[in-house]
């Protein structure tokens, strides 16, 4: 091996090497263990929001009610009985989780059990995409919640992932056509099921289904202008627009939001940083949306100047990243959510977007509890250009460099050491590939990751 240039030859992209297996984190979806135990502590003590939000979230989703379980989710007959029980399984697993009190537990776990007799979701084609979004965004993160509970018997564990498997592995592995919203919930949706079923394919083409989807769904002034037919129109085009924000005024932004923070989330607590490769232009897109929702204008963006009026849930776990993990300012972002978000208590959110001020709302990251995450590491920095990564090490590591294709085949290419502050760049070997975008994952042993995409 040579000490600084490794080529990698485009061959090996077919030669059936296997990445090393994923070390999988549970709870590790929508919520941390780190974020879930501060919550914990606060509720423990009557400490606000998150108490009234506690309490709202087991009135309203009606928790500790019977499931009403479907052999197949049929769009015209029973969506909203899906999601009514989707949103009340992962409100009683968070009930459990916060509270202590077990009652909540054997609830989900019967909810849980009683829907694993689901077959299949049926309905018009896109339809059926979305509903699968929606719906898995919610299972997902509570049957991996209740992983950590020991009375869910291993039995019916399998039961649960062998239904995901079979009602909505189909439906979620073919993006959507529609707005981009709709792939999106599948994307998160995808994720965390995978997380939950400890399917590295899975998740890795949940990765690379993102990869393709944000720059097709938040703008950046830097890059070509997209189709203005596809986005509606723009009569303004800005950092943080969304191919939908002249669709409706935000409504279907903010489910867009939803879905892309969903799914980062779920990456982040599975030692994957995918919110750093998209950091200027989800800020952007929540700071131009915050502002455009508070101050009821659409700031010339679009001809339909007047905002929706829809305020979701969902900006506290975007907010909670950009600005409590990593100190962004971000005032447009902010006011939203203190004079909008949770000046409305019992807004818990719609469909798949679900109490996020519960979970994600004002985590101190400066005291113990996050000497438990392994982010605190410093990651290294990893430079795609032409083909080629550098890879620069702040401390001694050694790093497996894997790279996943769209088709989620994915191939193992080198294992390194690197010392402290040393630096080494790698050819690819793309040059003969397929047209398409290829996620490239540095791993390192101490469990942190780092994502880039590259499009021979």
């Amino acid at each position: 091996m040579k000490p600084y240039s490794i080529l990698i030859t485009c061959s090996l992209l077919f030669s059936g090497y296997s990445a090393a297996a994923m070390n999988w984190v549970h709870p590790g979806t929508l919520d941390g263990k780190t974020e879930l135990d501060f919550v914990k502590q606060k509720i423990a003590v009557g400490a606000e929001p998150w108490s009234s939000q506690l309490k709202d979230m087991i009135v309203e989703e009606g928790l500790m009610q019977s499931p009403n379980p479907e052999t197949v989710i049929n769009a015209n007959t029973s969506a909203n009985n899906s999601r009514d029980d989707a949103r009340r399984t992962y409100g009683n697993a968070l009930a459990w989780y916060l509270t202590g009190n077990e009652s909540y537990a054997i609830q989900a776990v019967a909810d849980l059990n009683a829907w694993s007799i689901l077959q299949s979701i049926t309905a018009t084609d896109q339809q059926k995409l979305l509903q699968g979004g929606w719906i898995g965004s919610l299972f997902g993160p509570a049957a991996d919640l209740m992983l950590t509970y020991p009375g869910w018997a291993p039995a019916d564990i399998e039961n649960f992932r062998a239904m995901l498997k079979r009602a909505f592995y189909p439906v979620l592995n073919t993006a959507s056509t529609w707005n981009g919203n709709v792939d999106l919930h599948q994307i998160s949706a995808m994720m965390s099921i995978a997380v939950f079923n400890e399917d590295e394919t899975e998740f890795n083409l949940g990765l690379t289904r993102l990869a393709a989807r944000i720059p097709k769904y938040f703008y950046l002034t830097s890059e070509p202008q997209p189709s203005a037919t596809v986005w509606s129109s723009p009569t303004l085009w800005v950092d943080g627009l969304t191919q939908e924000t002249c669709r409706d005024n935000n409504h279907h932004a903010q489910f867009g939001l939803s879905g892309a923070i969903g799914a980062m989330e779920t990456a982040w607590h599975q030692g994957v940083d995918v919110y750093s490769t998209y950091q200027s232009r989800m800020v952007a897109a929540m700071e131009l949306m915050g502002l455009q929702s508070s101050s009821g204008d659409m700031q010339g963006t679009c001809a339909n100047n007047v905002t929706s009026g829809d305020v979701y849930d969902t900006w506290e776990i975007g907010y909670n990243h950009y600005h409590s993990r990593q100190n962004i300012a971000m005032p447009n972002t902010w006011k939203m959510i203190s004079e909008n978000v949770r000046s409305t208590m019992s807004n818990g959110g719609s469909w798949s977007i679900f109490y996020e001020t519960l979970t994600h709302a004002d985590i101190d990251y400066n005291g113990v509890a996050m000497l438990s995450t392994p982010h605190i590491q410093k990651a290294p920095l990893v430079i795609v250009r032409h083909g080629t990564i550098l890879i620069h090490s702040a401390s001694t590591a050694q790093y497996e460099i894997t790279i996943t294709a769209m088709n989620g085949s994915t191939h193992s290419l080198d294992k390194i050491a690197l010392s402290a502050g040393s630096t080494q760049e790698y050819s690819l070997g793309l040059e003969h590939a397929h047209s398409g975008i290829y996620l490239i994952r540095i791993h390192s042993e101490s469990g942190i990751t780092v994502l880039k995409y590259i499009k021979p």
